[in-house]
């Protein structure tokens, strides 16, 4: 029997009061509280707060993940839902306290059928998912060892405020982008407005650099390879008349090849170094935080959607043809694991396609009742997994 009082109970607990990054005390409190008395064997992160749960079936099958991200986002929230953000400036924005309740959901199915079940199944509960590389972190602490076996295959759902509530979509191969973060600070050295000539101004080489990180993608790239750089911060100085001795912008840059991943890089801080030359001034670039292109396998993501469909109908499976802009961490996973990454729609049913806001937005919405079809999903990809053909 799906849990699903349990799973909303523990959902609006989590939106409720919201942690950031890797240390999430509360969150993982929550979720082994949710998962007491099972019969699991649990592993407490040491570097973060994770939690990683075997199931041991019975007959000594493979082994087979299941992934749920616990984060939330620095945003203050708007909903004004009756279990809206307590904790200022942070909301699950990004549908992560569904996630959470969906896997221990699916732990309660998968216990509940330990004894049909042909193997093991890995519960990886991750912090850091938002930009802090909590599956690198838990990966590098031996969570693919977690079962004393490596998993066959790895899952992984993540909702959509804007899709329609209970359809799921994914597709083989790229799936989401991979992403960097670039951070160039130009030095050059400050002076008087009035007399430019006498300092070294690194706002014109800035501008330029903006203006040609941005030209470059469409000169240099293959526009059905896409990349997308996106500059969205920017600063220097404090007064029209100064000249700043430094200055700087942020950029993000996102990849759907593993060949271009490695030449944008490449060609990126060329452009940049060279501009800066030509100016006479120097350029600092932090090129980091990169994530690989999450690429699903052909025969998981066929197998994923023939699980939908045996649940619920071909009826539930919405057409993905093109990959997602966005990224992830489970990248990592995939990148060691052959798997599938679903997106399941959660836009509650009083909201149009066109009302509804899209994930990290301070006013997006998900609907508690995709919850069971969550958990449900999860438990069937395991399960069938384990049992094989037939």
């Amino acid at each position: 029997m799906i849990p699903t009082g349990l799973m909303v109970s523990l959902r609006h607990a989590l939106h409720a009061d919201p942690e950031l990054g890797l240390e999430l005390p509360r969150t993982q409190r929550r979720v082994l509280d949710g998962l007491a008395g099972l019969p699991l064997e649990i592993t407490l992160g040491t570097a973060v707060t994770s939690v990683t749960a075997v199931l041991r079936g019975q007959g000594g099958g493979p082994a087979v993940l299941l992934r749920a991200d616990m984060d939330a986002l620095p945003v203050q929230e708007q909903t004004g839902l009756p279990y809206a953000s307590r904790n200022p400036g942070v909301m699950h924005a990004c549908g992560h306290d569904l996630h959470t309740a969906m896997l221990v959901g699916a732990a309660h199915l998968l216990c509940a059928a330990r004894d049909e079940l042909p193997g093991e199944v890995i519960l990886m509960f991750q912090p850091g998912e938002e930009g802090h590389d909590g599956a690198g972190v838990m990966l590098a602490e031996g969570l693919l060892e977690a079962a004393g076996q490596p998993p066959i295959a790895a899952y992984a759902l993540h909702v959509q405020s804007v899709r329609q509530a209970g359809t799921f979509a994914t597709r083989s191969g790229t799936v989401l982008s991979g992403t960097a973060r670039m951070r160039v600070t130009v030095h050059g050295q400050g002076g008087h407005g009035a007399v430019p000539h006498r300092a070294l101004d690194p706002v014109p080489p800035l501008a330029e650099m903006i203006t040609a990180v941005h030209a470059l993608v469409t000169r240099r790239f293959d526009a059905f390879d896409p990349v997308v750089v996106t500059v969205g911060h920017v600063s220097a100085g404090s007064l029209g008349t100064v000249i700043p001795a430094s200055a700087f912008f942020e950029a993000t840059v996102r990849t759907y090849s593993e060949a271009n991943r490695v030449a944008a890089r490449r060609l990126l801080c060329d452009l940049v170094t060279g501009i800066a030359a030509a100016h006479g001034v120097t350029a600092e670039i932090d090129y980091g935080a990169e994530l690989p292109v999450t690429v699903t396998d052909p025969a998981e993501t066929a197998f994923a959607r023939d699980t939908v469909s045996h649940l619920w109908g071909a009826s539930r499976l919405a057409e993905m043809p093109h990959p997602h802009p966005a990224s992830e961490d489970f990248s990592r996973v995939l990148a060691r694991v052959p798997g599938a990454f679903v997106f399941l729609g959660a836009r509650p049913a009083r909201l149009g396609p066109d009302e509804a806001q899209e994930n990290h937005s301070p006013r997006a919405e998900f609907d508690d009742a995709v919850l069971p079809d969550g958990a449900r999903l999860l438990a069937e990809l395991a399960t069938r997994r384990l049992r094989g053909p037939g």
